[in-house]
């Protein structure tokens, strides 16, 4: 819009001056079909020098490897439409010989680099995190929904959040949420278990078919509700209720909906939002519930916290609201970022888990071995150390977060020149971070590496919060061959701008799984030639999964 502003202008100085030199030069003696004219052939200069000329000739970036085939327009953009996100990017990291640095062109010939090299990696994500910040068009989107919370602060402000929120994040706070989140996953199998019951009562049915996806976001809703901000939301109970319904309206959109969304790097936000179309109106009534729930959680944990009647609360909100740090309008923008982040990344987590359980059935009886030997199915107040002495279960939920990274797809633009690996990267040029990419890379992982194997995690005992990730950074077992670096891993990203919930987030998962491993033997309630497929939204879940569940009894 900037652009065509400076163009309309130029054109119309251009047209003035001619109309007092020369005005038999005016197009038709007219000065407004002169200026038309004139902005009209800039525009098609300009246009044919930024899609084809710049980015085929003259870019910086030209010279950084890229895949082959692509259009001469749109370069890959068909073909990243068409395939889940961030899956063309995991198979050009194996065919596209490459440095750390992949560059492809989508829509007009605009530039994507993929950055895939432990050492490229290294730079964006820690040793220049300020330099790539997150695009102003998806912030003000997600901002609607996410809130302007620390997932997208930038610079000092990002830096202020973090540090105030830390304390809340610190494992030693985390250890005293897990019988929080056991106590809701409990809740969860004892739902499951009267749902089927009715089911069967009602229509004779043995096994009825469970819808995962809807179980598992209800499920971790009331978690991140009742250990994030002291509020249990009862979805698990009572799915129709307003934030659960607000959530899985926006979290699930059409095919619609999410052209609408990609159109936001393309036209300016306050464009989109002034169109007269559904999606404006769903998102504009979704936000405003949301925050009208986040405002009044702030003000009942403020008049109860500091109350000697009620002792204290162990949620992320109290320990935030006792730092002191925050006014009610940071509050009500972290608050709703702790509620989708946090619910909706484990929810799409804890899919793939059912999934891959379904897929090994052995994987389920190990598990159950497991989680029964060290009494993980018992009520106990030492939760946290019974889930943490499963060293199979944290295997398993680590490595269905490095093949099904909830976030498979991290957008980043350049906030000024730069360089990646020696590279000149010129402002604005967009970033692409692929944990979906990278966590199956060969190079970084090995032959094996887009192989499901648990086993790869279980070389010596490791606590999941805590031991695990620092065998993650400290390169681990990468299963047959690979490179011993932190940066294959990338779930939860590095650096200062890594995942500040990552020990709530694994601690909850592995809860969650232990809890259904415990309950029911799961096996996939799809019709022959059915398949389960990547479903992206906010997070990618793996859609149409709906299995059958049988409960066990504790000695099976």
């Amino acid at each position: 819009m900037a652009a065509l502003k400076w163009l309309l202008l130029l054109s119309s100085a251009v047209t003035m001056v001619t109309g007092r030199i020369a005005p038999s030069f005016l197009f038709k003696e007219s000065v407004p079909l002169t200026v038309f004219s004139v902005c009209s052939f800039q525009v098609l200069v300009w246009t044919v020098y930024s899609c084809v000329i710049y980015p085929k000739l003259l870019s910086p970036l030209r010279t950084i490897p890229q895949p082959a085939g692509g259009s001469f327009i749109n370069g890959h953009l068909w073909q990243n439409l068409a395939r889940p996100t961030g899956d063309p990017l995991r198979d050009w990291v194996e065919e596209v010989p490459n440095n750390g640095l992949i560059r492809w062109t989508e829509l007009l010939n605009s530039e994507r680099v993929g950055v895939v090299g432990a050492g490229a990696l290294a730079e964006v994500l820690v040793h220049k995190t300020y330099d790539f910040i997150k695009p102003p068009q998806l912030a003000k989107g997600l901002g609607e929904i996410l809130g302007i919370g620390l997932f997208l602060a930038e610079g000092e402000e990002h830096k202020r959040q973090r540090k105030n929120l830390m304390p809340a994040f610190a494992f030693r706070h985390i250890k005293d949420l897990y019988p929080v989140f056991w106590g809701k996953s409990q809740q969860l199998m004892q739902a499951l278990e009267s749902y089927i019951e009715s089911i069967s009562e009602t229509d004779g049915t043995i096994s009825p078919v469970i819808d995962v996806n809807d179980w598992a976001s209800r499920a971790t809703l009331d978690i991140i509700g009742l250990a994030g901000l002291g509020q249990d939301f009862n979805a698990i109970a009572d799915p129709s209720n307003d934030l659960n319904q607000t959530y899985r309206k926006i979290l699930s959109p059409n095919r619609r909906a999410r052209l609408f969304g990609a159109l936001r790097f393309f036209i300016p936000s306050r464009v989109l939002r002034a169109l007269p179309i559904q999606r404006n109106s769903e998102m504009t009534i979704a936000s405003q519930t949301i925050r009208n729930r986040c405002l009044s959680l702030i003000a009942s944990k403020k008049s109860t916290l500091f109350s000697t009647d009620f002792p204290q609360s162990k949620d992320i909100l109290s320990v935030a609201l006792s730092s002191g740090a925050f006014t009610d309008r940071d509050l009500v923008e972290q608050v709703m970022t702790f509620l989708i982040a946090g619910h909706e990344t484990t929810a799409a987590a804890l899919g793939w888990a059912i999934y891959r359980l379904c897929l090994h059935p052995r994987y389920q009886a190990q598990l159950r071995q497991e989680v029964r030997a060290n009494s993980v199915h018992k009520d106990n107040d030492s939760i946290n150390v019974a889930l943490d002495n499963c060293v199979l279960l944290q295997g398993f939920c680590t490595e269905i977060l490095r093949l099904y990274p909830p976030i498979p797809l991290t957008l980043r633009v350049a906030a000024c020149d730069t360089s990646i690996q020696n590279h000149f990267i010129p402002k604005d040029t967009v970033i692409i971070l692929s944990p979906w990419a990278v966590n199956t890379s060969k190079e970084l992982w090995g032959r094996d590496a887009r192989e499901f194997k648990p086993e790869r995690w279980l070389h010596e005992p490791k606590v999941i919060t805590g031991e695990i990730q620092n065998e993650i950074e400290n390169g681990g077992n990468g299963g047959e061959g690979g490179v011993n670096t932190a940066y294959r891993f990338l779930t939860f990203l590095h650096g200062p701008r890594s995942c500040i919930g990552q020990r709530f987030a694994m601690a909850e998962f592995a809860a969650l799984v232990a809890a259904w491993v415990g309950t029911f033997e799961t096996e996939l309630a799809m019709d022959k030639g059915e398949e389960v497929i990547v479903k992206n939204g906010i997070s990618a879940r793996p859609g149409g999964l709906k299995v059958h569940l049988k409960k066990i009894g504790l000695d099976a």
